[in-house]
């Protein structure tokens, strides 16, 4: 090699140097591309100060978000944060109940982080009737994971919200039954709902909680996901600022999205250009009221979020 050096002319001494750091810096980019991005660095894009501080003020990137069995045992603040939305006093050991649970659920966080050689696209599809008419269909079936919110369903409606589903999320009283591909994103508001989750997969014996439920649902138990406690507070707290009881499951899937994927595309939230608030499949309801969500305050943050460049949102229309 330190012969060939030396049978170069200067000038050509420069042009290999230029060309091998010009390599070496393809080489960073496609690396920087591809790598798992920090959370509070990547995630925010925005160059100036106030958008990156009020976004790194709210994102916890150590919070927990699945519940298994090493990370089960709640904090004080937790417990009594979680306890306080029972709308009855349950008796239920939790100790027990996790360890039952965990014998039949998986016992990792599975599908919980973006992955260091791919950039994960994902879509979360709230149930808003500004997706009709909006023919996202093929954008949102695009994406690496489609997560999709409570009974919203895609059958007749592919044209506006697509046909694919990696992700549901749902609780007892908005369940539905699932194929063998996608997991289910657990929302547990309440002791009794983990109690309802074993039910359906076993016994089948609970069929009522605050109002009838389903005694069981066809799903795969190997792609249950159950969401921590402590990440429902996380986002009450810090993303809802304890606007409403509880964040809606909608807005959870978001915030839920910001945590384990790189790029995060937002449809079907807030209201349609009229201004009036129901769900693409039933539009009897309206006007939009829920005491225990803050549906305008949710979509306000998440307005935020793709203002700062945290997520992408569609509305449906312009």
């Amino acid at each position: 090699m330190a012969i060939f050096f030396s049978k170069l002319k200067p000038h050509h001494h420069y042009v290999i140097l230029l060309l091998s750091f010009t390599i070496i810096l393809c080489l960073y980019i496609d690396n920087s591309r591809v790598s798992k991005p920090a959370a509070c660095v990547n995630r925010t894009c925005a160059p100036d100060t106030e958008r990156t501080n009020w976004f790194c003020a709210r994102f916890a990137p150590t919070v927990q978000l699945l519940l298994n069995s090493r990370n089960s045992r709640l904090s004080a603040d937790v417990s009594s944060w979680w306890r306080g939305l029972q709308n009855v006093n349950r008796v239920a050991n939790y100790t027990t109940l996790v360890k039952n649970l965990f014998q039949l659920f998986p016992n990792q966080e599975h599908c919980s982080g973006s992955h260091p050689n791919h950039c994960r696209t994902c879509a979360v599809v709230g149930n808003s009737g500004n997706l009709l008419g909006s023919r996202y269909g093929p954008l949102i079936d695009s994406k690496d994971c489609v997560m999709r919110i409570n009974k919203g369903p895609t059958e007749g409606f592919e044209e506006d919200v697509g046909s694919k589903t990696t992700h549901r999320i749902f609780y007892p009283e908005s369940a539905m039954d699932l194929d063998n591909s996608t997991h289910l994103v657990f929302s547990a508001f309440k002791i009794l709902d983990i109690e309802w989750l074993i039910s359906a997969f076993t016994t089948k014996h609970i069929t009522k909680t605050y109002t009838d439920v389903p005694s069981t649902i066809n799903g795969n138990k190997d792609k249950v996901m159950i969401l921590h406690p402590e990440f429902m507070k996380y986002v009450h707290v810090n993303w809802t600022e304890y606007h409403g009881s509880y964040p809606s499951t909608g807005f959870l899937m978001v915030i839920f999205a910001l945590h384990i994927c790189d790029e995060v595309h937002v449809f079907g939230f807030g209201a349609t250009k009229d201004g009036n608030w129901h769900h693409y499949f039933d539009k009897t309801l309206t006007p939009y009221a829920n005491e225990s969500h803050a549906g305008d305050f949710e979509y306000k943050t998440i307005s935020r979020l793709h203002w700062g460049k945290n997520l992408l949102m569609y509305k449906g229309w312009t």
